[in-house]
């Protein structure tokens, strides 16, 4: 059973839940930008969790089914038709057999997941279907006239439409000051937490730049290379802010200010260029 990509839009990639567990190799984890986007399509097809989908950014997929299969978008949402007909967001819908199911650039948010039942076969790199953009791991980027194998369907569960993730207005998220605030001035760590920020156009799956006041450093010295993760708040020579996303390099030579927690990294997916970011100290919880 396939899937012909007749167009793949502006940046298509087979994205999964990655490759944990590879930090000492190099390697990081990757995989979906928004896990909360791709563990919905799933969940509405009655996939595994991690089932391998399309991370669609720019909309323009165009896919045709040569058999009939179940499929779902979720994440940002835009227009989704099939045959030219609206179709459903966050809903499993059928795609017959010859029928063309299109996705359009997102009105709220930045990326969508196309799903399937089943997932898609992709051939596995280190344990993963996911596409490392840093590494070049993985599937390239979907093109015209790929065949998309698909794994053998599942029963589709009776569940409600779920809501876009994509959302409009300021973004905040929670971070954990350090490890390398102390190689801040205490203005600096106070000007990450009270200014607002914005989302720059160079933004990519490595890291979501942000445009505002200059950080300054209390050091001058390089600091030597230390790991990373997904999260971190580097700060360039420049005094910028850059938030490390899923194809993170596994070591960095910039000074981490504060970490966005895990929980909140997966908004980043949906933030799109000009949005305002705004970073809060996180509270304990009990």
């Amino acid at each position: 059973m396939t899937l012909v990509v007749e167009s793949p839009g502006l940046l298509s990639l087979v994205q999964d839940l990655g490759r944990p567990g590879l930090g000492h190799l190099g390697v990081s984890r990757s995989g979906a930008f928004d896990r909360t986007a791709l563990r919905q399509v799933n969940a509405l097809l009655g996939n595994h969790p991690g089932c391998a989908a399309i991370e669609l950014l720019g909309g323009g997929l165009v896919l045709r089914a040569e058999r009939s299969v179940n499929v779902a978008v979720t994440g940002g949402a835009g227009s989704i038709t099939i045959d030219g007909d609206p179709a459903a967001y966050g809903r499993a819908v059928p795609l017959q057999s010859g029928q063309r199911l299109a996705v359009g650039a997102s009105r709220s948010g930045l990326r969508s997941y196309v799903g399937v039942s089943g997932g898609l076969l992709i051939a596995e790199e280190l344990g993963s279907r996911s596409t490392d953009t840093l590494a070049g791991l993985g599937p390239a980027a979907l093109a015209v006239g790929d065949r998309l194998e698909l794994g053998p369907p599942s029963p589709r569960p009776d569940l409600e439409d779920v809501p876009p993730l994509g959302r409009t207005g300021d973004l905040t998220l929670e971070v954990a000051i350090g490890p390398r605030d102390d190689w801040f001035t205490v203005a600096a760590v106070r000007l990450l937490l009270e200014s607002s920020w914005h989302v720059d156009t160079s933004s990519d799956r490595v890291g979501v730049r942000l445009t505002g006041p200059a950080l300054e450093r209390s050091r001058t010295d390089e600091l030597p290379s230390e790991p990373c993760v997904r999260g971190s708040i580097q700060v360039t020579a420049e005094g910028r802010p850059i938030v490390l996303g899923p194809d993170h390099p596994v070591t960095g030579g910039y000074p981490v200010i504060a970490v966005v927690l895990d929980r909140h990294t997966d908004q980043l997916a949906q933030a799109v260029p000009g949005r305002t970011v705004r970073f809060t100290r996180a509270v304990a919880r009990s």
